[in-house]
C-alpha cells in the first residue's frame, strides 16, 4: 500500500497535468477568438457554401479538434484526480489513537474521522473559522466517518450552503472542539480555502 506522501504526490502530479491541459484549452481558444472569434461553433463556409476567406479555417478545425481531445483527457483526468484524493484521504482516515485518563487506568474512546486538513489557506473562511492544519474532521455539517462516501458530499454541501453557518467538529490532537464555517465567496478558489 502506498504511504500517505507518495498518494499526496501522485495527487499532486495529477493536478498539475489537469494545469497543463487547462492551459492548453486556453492556447487553443486563443487561436479561436483571434480567428474573427468564430469559437467551436461558428460556421466555416460563407453564404454560397464556399469556405470562408476572411479566417484560417485549417487553423480553426486543427483548434477545434484539439480542444476537443483536451476536454475528453481533462474529464479522465478529473476522474483520476478524484479517485487519488479519496483514495488519500482514505489512507489519513485513521481512527485517531486512544488518550489515557489522568489516572492513566482507563482509556477515553476519540470519535472517528473521516478527513485530515492538510491546508488552510490566510484570510479564507476556513481560517476565519479557526481550523487548523493537522485538524481531524469528526462532522462537517450532516456528513459523518459513518455517512461520508467521496469528497464529493462536502463539495456538494459547500455549494449548498453557501453564507450559512456549517457546524464542523474537529479532532485536534486528542481534544474535540466544535466550529462554525461559513462557506463565501474569499479573495482565493473555492468557498472555504
Amino acid at each position: 500500500m502506498a504511504t500517505s506522501r507518495e498518494l499526496r504526490e501522485k495527487a499532486n502530479n495529477l493536478i498539475c497535468k489537469k494545469d497543463d491541459i487547462e492551459l492548453e484549452i486556453k492556447t487553443l481558444q486563443d487561436v479561436l477568438t483571434t480567428q474573427k472569434n468564430v469559437g467551436m461553433d461558428g460556421a466555416l463556409i460563407d453564404a454560397e457554401g464556399y469556405p470562408r476567406n476572411d479566417i484560417d479555417v485549417y487553423a480553426v478545425r486543427t483548434a477545434r479538434h484539439k480542444i476537443i481531445c483536451l476536454q475528453n483527457d481533462h474529464a479522465a483526468l478529473m476522474t483520476q484526480i478524484e479517485g487519488a484524493l479519496h483514495e488519500l484521504h482514505a489512507s489519513e482516515r485513521v481512527a485517531a489513537p486512544s488518550a489515557p485518563h489522568d489516572n492513566g487506568s482507563k482509556a477515553v474512546e476519540l470519535p472517528t474521522t473521516f478527513a485530515l486538513v492538510d491546508l488552510v489557506s490566510t484570510a479564507s473562511p476556513a481560517e476565519k473559522a479557526g481550523l487548523l492544519v493537522g485538524d481531524r474532521i469528526v462532522e462537517f455539517g450532516s456528513i459523518s466517518a459513518d455517512n461520508f462516501g467521496s469528497m464529493r458530499d462536502i463539495g456538494s454541501l459547500v455549494q449548498h450552503s453557501k453564507g450559512k453557518a456549517i457546524r464542523v467538529v474537529v479532532l485536534r490532537e486528542t481534544e474535540v472542539t466544535n466550529l462554525s464555517l461559513t462557506p463565501a465567496v474569499w479573495d482565493g478558489r473555492g468557498l472555504l480555502g
